[in-house]
């Protein structure tokens, strides 16, 4: 863990609105709704921590600290099975959390995190989290409404990976993506490797099923990461 301060640090600006822009975790659903000295009272029990690129952040395993807010930059969530292969469980960018289990229990890390890129975290403890629920009921709710859905992404995702061809996995992928980011031209949230790992297949397929799509018509790719879907109904059909 790399060496820590407190994330008010450095966040001091002349207006309210920038001064709120500046805390971890007013980007985090979770908190977005309070004021500006709620959103302080909160951010004094957080700490800041910062990892190079490639930097583990927990290790499968570890006693959870409690919530680790993203603050700047993206790190993976990923198990790692018998053989040692990857299987990738989400990506978290600026405003994502993971360690809400320990809200419950002192828990352990089910799964490995890693930078993406250079890291900063903000981490809330357990016993700070369940104070700051126990006085803001609407942040409890909340909770369970991310819950709710990670849950439900979870068991689609399981469901996929064993019932529906790779061809449909990437294509409803896409489809996905463009209604989460309304717009038919996509960004990848993540390298070709990490959507192979998420995906259950290799990078090799997911670029050779692309090209297939990109010939047939249904996209248009721009790059690694830029995607324009020119036929949605076409891949929908996959």
């Amino acid at each position: 863990m790399q060496d820590s301060t407190s994330c008010s640090h450095g966040c001091h600006h002349n207006s309210d609105a920038e001064e709120r822009q500046q805390y971890c975790i007013s980007i985090v659903p979770l908190f977005n709704h309070l004021d500006l000295d709620e959103l302080k009272e909160i951010v004094q029990t957080t700490r800041s921590h910062q990892f190079p690129k490639g930097q583990i952040v927990y290790h499968s395993g570890e006693t959870s600290e409690g919530l680790y807010i993203v603050h700047k930059g993206s790190m993976k969530i990923y198990r790692l099975s018998g053989n040692g292969k990857e299987q990738l469980i989400r990506i978290l960018g600026p405003g994502d959390f993971t360690g809400e289990l320990s809200l419950f229990s002192a828990s352990m890390h089910e799964s490995y995190a890693e930078a993406l890129e250079p890291l900063e975290l903000c981490i809330m403890s357990r016993d700070s989290l369940q104070s700051f629920l126990l006085k803001y009921p609407q942040i409890a709710l909340k909770m369970l409404g991310e819950f709710t859905s990670r849950l439900a992404e979870s068991e689609k995702q399981a469901t996929r990976i064993a019932t529906e061809t790779v061809e449909t996995r990437i294509a409803l992928y896409l489809s996905n993506l463009s209604e989460m980011q309304k717009n038919s031209g996509i960004t990848l949230p993540m390298s070709r490797k990490h959507l192979a790992s998420y995906l259950g297949t290799t990078p090799e397929t997911i670029s050779r099923k692309l090209a297939d799509f990109e010939a047939s018509g249904w996209i248009s790719q721009q790059g690694q990461r830029q995607i324009d879907i020119l036929d949605l109904d076409a891949l929908l059909l996959v």
